[in-house]
């Protein structure tokens, strides 16, 4: 397909956070008498919203002040040497003729915070995080936020992304997914919905999914 417009998912997806994400929740929740691994974090934790997990797992704790807590050392560790997704950062080079949008379930501090420290600001003409829709991923919120400010149809967009709830989310606004095999496998991936899976943007398939304009403009 050829896009008019690309959406891409930011944990996981672009940034290689999530073993950070899981030392800060093994750190933040075993202060509070929890102990969990990295395996409860990738099945009960990874791509949900703070405030359901903490309601979940810390009942008798206000889940707003967890979630703040949680975020706020999450961003002490980001630098601008936090690591990237292999290839993310080329390939969003590549896509300058196309306006993009960064669209994650993350709060609008850790968006900013990852996107400049790492210097990635600049390719995204819109920001989508959690903090601006009633319904986090799974729902198709954020997607449909996305793709009214960027002014395209689903069917003109592509979405990248690689957890269970970010493909269910981008599944139900009607996008056409690529998943990052980062935390799941190609086959679950696609076994969600994804059109196809990639390891990461070096994968040389990628451009047979994808085709880039030069020189798109909306």
């Amino acid at each position: 397909m050829t896009p008019r417009a690309i959406l891409f998912d930011m944990d996981g997806t672009l940034i290689d956070s999530d073993p950070v994400h899981a030392a800060v929740f093994i750190e933040f929740l075993g202060a509070r008498g929890l102990d969990i691994t990295e395996a409860d974090y990738t099945r009960r934790i990874h791509g949900r919203l703070n405030r359901e997990i903490f309601a979940e797992l810390l009942p008798n704790h206000d889940a707003d002040e967890m979630d703040a807590g949680k975020e706020a050392a999450f961003r002490e560790r980001v630098t601008a040497e936090f690591p990237m997704v292999k290839g993310a950062r080329a390939y969003l080079e590549t896509l300058s003729a196309l306006p993009l949008a960064v669209v994650t379930n993350a709060c609008r501090a850790n968006l900013d915070t990852v996107l400049e420290r790492l210097s990635l600001g600049g390719h995204f003409r819109h920001r989508v995080s959690s903090d601006e829709v009633v319904h986090g991923k799974p729902a198709p919120d954020l997607y449909l936020r996305a793709l009214d400010l960027l002014g395209v149809r689903a069917d003109e967009a592509v979405a990248f992304e690689d957890s269970a709830s970010g493909v269910a989310s981008a599944r139900a606004a009607d996008l056409r997914v690529i998943g990052v095999a980062t935390s799941l496998t190609p086959e679950a991936l696609l076994d969600l919905g994804a059109i196809h899976a990639i390891r990461d943007f070096t994968d040389p398939t990628l451009s047979d999914h994808i085709a880039i304009p030069e020189g798109a403009t909306l």
